[in-house]
């Protein structure tokens, strides 16, 4: 057995800081400007806020911030605000606002002005700790994003990656949890032993992989963010594998070898009950639960070929779901159910691809090579997967309608195995102005 560390921190970026880098936006992008937040206390502050809400909002791919260097003025309140100026920019949204300390946390005062109509579209007021201030600024983002778009904004969510380093015959292995955009990372699990299909619970507060750092087999775990405590499932014989939690957060779909082949199986997380939900003597794999917990959809070379498939779990019944391809894997369905996205072999290419039901069409939507590992935001829009970059394996994502692409490369290692999270729960609050 190698050795194996378990902790929870922050770590150095030397370690798997992600940086992103947009290789793909949508035309005609969103004039916006972000003004520097006017700072109205005494120390300096640790986070340019809204440097923050800038990038978040460039690495949209969506919107054009106007440079500092080109504003004629800097508003950070209403009547501040010079709407001809803003006009002769050619910007379309301006957000502004001001910082101060209040009873010992900071409050954060924000807003979103519609230059050609001259209208404050957005006012608000939040206030956290100084420890919350990129987490405050991700909010910020979120509200002008899902202002501006229509769609929830991801800003506030975090990705879990694995990360591989050093010589071949002595890899280390790194869970790591970071901000969607890279920053704030934390190593959840350092080890000898590969580490594998990592998941979150629908709350964010717990996390499901697989490690090999027993005596080189493989078990599951179930670690407790919050409390920085894990468990292990009971270890069956032979492959135990690929958990996925439901959507209520007290089952784990897992795939165990125990009666021969590889099949899907239920794990209350409360009763400890195992129930077996597919019998066959293919190979059943990667369980991903539609959002109403009711069926579970896997892959499953049934018919001969990796194809997914879709169990209804009160009637047991069994459909399958993709036939365009000889390669059809790793499947997980949009939040309202009217698609998935999986990894698709085409001209014996692996790329990430969704299939719309409601259409009934397949599109590629990555031009990489090796793609795998597709995980989906929690608002839908975007998703997450691991390629090949330059030799070395690195995460990139996409646009559901594959307009806006970016890549993220870490500052060491290979990188594999992305999972986003859920929505993150915030440590601030709404106050009144």
């Amino acid at each position: 057995m190698r050795f194996c560390l378990i902790f929870f921190l922050c770590v150095s970026s030397a370690y798997a800081e992600l940086r992103i880098v947009v290789t793909q936006g949508v035309d005609n992008a969103m004039r916006i400007a972000v003004v520097p937040f006017e700072w109205r206390g005494q120390e300096r502050l640790p986070e340019d806020l809204a440097g923050i809400v800038t990038s978040d909002m460039q690495l949209s791919g969506r919107f054009e911030a106007l440079p500092v260097s080109q504003m004629l003025s800097l508003p950070h309140e209403a009547n501040e605000v010079l709407y001809r100026d803003w006009r002769l920019l050619k910007v379309e949204y301006l957000i502004i606002g001001y910082i101060q300390p209040v009873g010992g946390q900071l409050q954060v005062h924000y807003e979103l002005h519609n230059i050609l109509r001259q209208s404050v579209e957005v006012s608000e007021s939040i206030i956290g700790s100084q420890l919350d201030m990129r987490h405050m600024a991700h909010h910020v983002s979120d509200v002008m994003f899902e202002k501006l778009t229509g769609i929830p904004g991801s800003f506030s969510t975090r990705i879990m990656y694995v990360t591989a380093s050093g010589p071949l015959q002595n890899r280390i292995f790194r869970l790591n949890i970071a901000d969607a955009d890279g920053h704030q990372v934390q190593t959840v699990l350092e080890s000898g032993e590969p580490v594998l299909s990592p998941a979150w619970s629908p709350d964010g507060n717990r996390i499901a992989y697989v490690s090999f750092e027993s005596d080189s087999r493989p078990s599951i775990y179930i670690h407790d963010l919050e409390m920085n405590k894990r468990m292990v499932l009971k270890r069956y014989p032979g492959l135990n594998g690929a958990p996925a939690f439901s959507p209520d957060g007290n089952q784990l779909a897992i795939v165990l070898s125990k009666s021969g082949s590889p099949d899907i199986w239920i794990y209350d997380l409360e009763s400890h009950r195992l129930r077996q939900i597919t019998r066959h003597y293919g190979i059943d794999t990667e369980p991903s639960w539609t959002a109403d917990g009711r069926s579970i959809v896997f892959t499953s070379d049934r018919g001969g070929k990796p194809q997914i498939y879709r169990i209804n779990l009160q009637n047991m019944a069994i459909e399958r779901l993709t036939f365009e391809g000889d390669y059809n894997a790793k499947a997980s369905l949009l939040a309202d159910d009217s698609g998935l996205v999986m990894v698709h072999r085409r001209d014996g290419i692996f790329h990430i691809s969704l299939l719309d039901f409601r259409r009934g069409r397949l599109s590629v939507l990555t031009e990489t090579e090796l793609d795998e590992s597709p995980s989906i935001a929690p608002n839908g829009s975007m998703l997450i997967y691991a390629t090949q970059h330059g030799g070395r394996g690195i995460l990139a994502a996409v646009s559901i309608d594959g307009g806006v692409k970016f890549n993220l490369p870490s500052s060491t290692g290979d990188v594999r195995e992305p999972a986003w999270s859920p929505k993150k729960q915030r440590n601030f609050i709404p106050v009144a102005d």
